[in-house]
């Protein structure tokens, strides 16, 4: 298992990628101090101790340092190819990535002040595996049980990047992490707008990178760029800013709206009402002119016809 810091620069090529962390080690060093001291051995004897021993012996104990100190040699920050552009992978030495990352972040958040002019985000990777689901799932059962398994829980979200590869399908990642989140401790809960914690799943073409942050929010998803930018009101939220006369234009502008929809609704149920007294009305109208002129019908029927009969008698 890797240790180290990913970064994504901007508009630089393979080959100047290797030297941009050069820049910051002044920077880093001075957050390092804050970790805790770190444990340097450079295997070096006295002058006065090499004076002494002959050649031979001198050449054989620098050879045996030389094989027993091999790791103890290697470098605390270490650039690696990624394998993919305007992206760095910083293999660490002795130190734990995710607390370096978040005092950096945190120091510029503070501070909003920039210190680097290419790195465009850096995100700690305390843990990789090769970029399959299969073996994903396999070693994110034991990796994610120091923050989620019982009695640890708290609120999250998954962040899910690919690069250079199309053999993994986000939503499947994304539901096959979540559940076994569940699985660890059912108090666990998705929140995507203000978690505690943040699983980032980064593969890279072979090479899936993983962590879990703190603060991904806040810290405008670990760009070193965004996060000192000063942060401005939302357009949506709530008019703090308005001043009292153009709050109260807004409160009236509303009222009338809610008045005229209303007024609207309520016109409207009268000419329903209206037009249904007019029709029972009409029909009742209707009715009796019916009554009416069946009546007249009726008398007519019933006229004496001897009167007629009479007449024609006198004659």
């Amino acid at each position: 298992m890797s240790q180290g810091r990913r970064l994504v620069c901007t508009g630089y090529s393979r080959a100047l990628q290797t030297r941009v962390p050069t820049s910051d080690c002044p920077y880093i060093r001075g957050r390092l101090n804050k970790i805790g001291p770190l444990q340097e051995n450079n295997g070096s004897s006295s002058d006065g101790e090499a004076e002494e021993e002959d050649v031979d012996v001198a050449l054989k104990k620098e050879v045996a340092q030389l094989k027993a100190s091999g790791a103890k040699r290697e470098r605390r920050f270490m650039a690696l190819d990624s394998g993919a552009n305007n992206v760095i992978f910083i293999k660490t030495q002795n130190i734990e990535a995710d607390k370096l990352v978040h005092l950096v972040l945190s120091d510029l958040h503070t501070t909003k002040k920039h210190k680097s002019r290419v790195i465009l985000r850096m995100l700690p990777v305390t843990g990789t595996c090769k970029a399959f689901q299969e073996d994903m799932v396999r070693y994110l059962a034991t990796f994610l049980e120091p923050w989620f398994k019982a009695p640890n829980c708290g609120t999250y979200q998954i962040a899910f990047k690919a690069r250079n590869s199309s053999h993994n399908k986000r939503d499947e990642i994304i539901k096959t992490i979540a559940g076994m989140v569940g699985k660890l401790n059912p108090k666990n809960k998705v929140d995507l707008t203000n978690p505690e914690l943040t699983i980032v799943v980064e593969v890279i073409k072979a090479v899936c990178c993983l962590s879990v942050v703190k603060d991904y929010s806040l810290y405008r998803k670990y760009n070193v760029q965004e996060v000192v930018k000063e942060d401005t009101p939302k357009p949506d939220a709530e008019t703090e800013t308005n001043t009292p006369g153009e709050k109260d234009k807004k409160d009236e502008k509303e009222t009338n709206k809610e008045e005229k929809k209303d007024e609207k609704e309520t016109n409207k149920e009268d000419e329903k009402e209206t037009n249904k007294e007019e029709k029972k009305d009409e029909k009742e109208t209707n009715k009796d002119e019916e009554e009416k002129k069946k009546g007249e019908e009726d008398n007519d029927n019933n006229v004496p016809h001897d009167k007629k009969e009479d007449e024609g008698d006198g004659e």
